[in-house]
């Protein structure tokens, strides 16, 4: 079954006015970014090379003090910050007293070091927290001028549970305008670049996260995605990052909440330079559920099957994947089959080529009682009055705006979506659901481009919108992903892959993170390229 004649031409309609609009915006844009000429230096302290699990046993040890491993990063901040602009607000002071704390707390200790892993196995490690997370007494505003001065009473639960487990969050780090776009920058904070190359983007939502994480100003860290948002940015700053199976790790206290059906696509997961912190991180902010997954459960690489997806079939709505991109993904096939023993099987799916059709349809689609998602003009209003998305169009024609090129822009695209969802759309996606599921199974592992391009020049991403749906494809289906860093590419920047598996069964993607990480070297120095 194919699309029917008018249903191609909506499409078209669809991407051309997007196209168009976005061309528009980028022509006549004011807002310009990147450090031209500069890059970041080069990281010199170990303390700052050494994963959270093991700052954590040199805390507990007292080979270190969690005040020296504070103060690292509060340094390694102030030297990369003002070139990356990813922490928006710092709480430097406040960490410095809590590390005290810890030190003391260490020193009182009389049940040894194994009692206070297990009670408190973070504990003094320095924590970044993208700014859409409640965080106390911090800015909770997700890029919103009209929210400028909103600030947390309460941490969110992921948030809580991280702090409860001994980590120290030093601040809060920049997210594109309302968490719905592919580079982090809005009319409040300004705009964050990629510590690899500062003129080019670090991805969004949770940018911020990924610029500081790979420029070595943060070891550990938590983000959202509803549609790539922790994985666009893991894969464009060389970081680890893991979109949890929906419904394992809270998702309340983030701004935006969620409405219509977007709870069931949703994820919050760690971010994180070293792969071996990722399980333990994991372990910690799903909190009561870390019983739906089986974490404590040993995985046999080479008793699992693999599968390999070179692309989506050739979308027009998304970029080629680029040469670089396809040829690491190889590599690791053949890795696998070198290391391992094992058979990886290419497989294609049909489906693949309505990814962004079926990510667009199924996040307007309303929830059980029939509540439609809340629109996008109406948060980018609060807490006042909605947004009207064509008063903001010609405001940002005199630069009058408070709002962003790609919000507006959003908006504008909310306005002229279908009343109806598309019947043929919704039979791809429940026969890629489907497929997915029995190729899966409970053993089951697949490779699938993060992005076709490696990181974007800035602003770049207003030409082809759509291409985050090789990650956002992957929200709709519900399953676990980790993003894994392969090494850098010919222009000096970071590869990666997609490595997901069946619902629940995020241990398995975890432990093959940990594979790649040692076959192609994980997280590299952007200060030393």
């Amino acid at each position: 079954m194919a699309l029917s004649r008018l249903e191609k031409v909506q499409v078209w309609l669809f991407k051309a006015f997007i196209g168009v609009l976005f061309a528009l915006f980028r022509l006549c844009s004011p807002l310009r970014a990147g450090v031209s000429g500069k890059k970041l230096p080069p990281v010199v302290d170990p303390l700052l090379l050494l994963s959270a699990t093991q700052l954590a046993k040199k805390i507990r040890r007292k080979e270190v003090s969690s005040v020296e491993v504070v103060q690292a990063y509060i340094d390694r901040i102030q030297e990369v910050n003002p070139l990356l602009n990813a922490v928006i607000k710092d709480r430097f002071d406040a960490a410095l007293q809590e590390a005290a704390q810890v030190d003391k707390l260490i020193e009182e200790e009389t049940g040894g070091e194994e009692v206070l892993e297990d009670r408190l196995p973070l504990l003094g490690v320095p924590l970044s927290v993208k700014e859409s997370y409640a965080l106390q007494g911090m800015p909770f505003t997700t890029g919103v001028i009209s929210r400028r001065g909103v600030v947390s009473t309460v941490d969110a639960p992921p948030v809580a549970l991280l702090k409860r487990a001994g980590a120290i969050p030093l601040g809060v780090t920049n997210t594109s305008e309302l968490c719905m776009w592919l580079e982090s920058h809005n009319h409040l904070y300004g705009v964050t670049n990629n510590p690899y190359d500062l003129e080019r983007i670090p991805g969004g939502s949770s940018g911020g996260e990924g610029s500081i994480l790979g420029g070595a100003g943060a070891v550990i860290g938590v983000g959202s995605d509803i549609g790539g948002s922790i994985r666009m940015p893991c894969f464009f700053n060389g970081v680890f990052g893991h979109k949890t199976t929906p419904g394992v790790v809270s998702c309340e206290n983030q701004y935006p909440p969620c409405s219509g059906r977007h709870g069931e696509y949703v994820s919050s997961g760690p971010m994180c330079r070293y792969a071996e912190d990722l399980l333990p991180m994991l372990k910690i902010m799903a909190g009561p559920n870390a019983h739906m997954l089986s974490l404590n459960t040993k995985v046999d690489l080479k008793k699992l099957r693999f599968f390999t997806i070179p692309h989506d079939g050739g979308s027009p709505m998304t970029y080629p994947v680029s040469k670089e991109l396809i040829e690491i993904q190889r590599k690791v096939v053949q890795r696998l089959e070198e290391d391992l023993g094992v058979k990886v099987q290419e497989v294609h799916f049909p489906e693949l080529h309505y990814s962004f059709q079926i990510w667009d349809t199924y996040m307007g689609l309303p929830d059980k009682e029939g509540k439609a998602p809340q629109p996008f003009a109406e948060l980018m209003g609060e807490p006042g009055r909605p947004a009207w998305p064509l008063w903001e169009l010609l405001k940002w024609m005199l630069r009058r705006t408070e709002h962003t090129t790609p919000a507006i822009g959003l908006a504008l695209v909310e306005m002229s979506r279908p009343s109806r969802p598309s019947a043929f759309i919704i039979q791809q996606k429940e026969k890629l659901q489907k497929a997915m599921e029995e190729l899966l199974g409970t053993d089951g592992v697949f490779l699938y481009p993060s992005h076709p391009r490696v990181a974007p020049k800035h602003h770049h991403p207003l030409f082809r919108p759509f291409d985050f749906a090789y990650t956002g494809i992957i929200n709709i289906l519900g399953l676990p992903v980790t993003q894994c860093p392969l090494g850098l590419g010919e222009e000096g920047l970071p590869l990666g892959v997609q490595v997901g598996a069946g619902k629940l069964q995020d241990h398995l993607t975890l432990e093959v993170a940990l594979y790649l990480e040692k076959t192609f070297g994980g997280w590299r120095d952007p200060g030393a390229k």
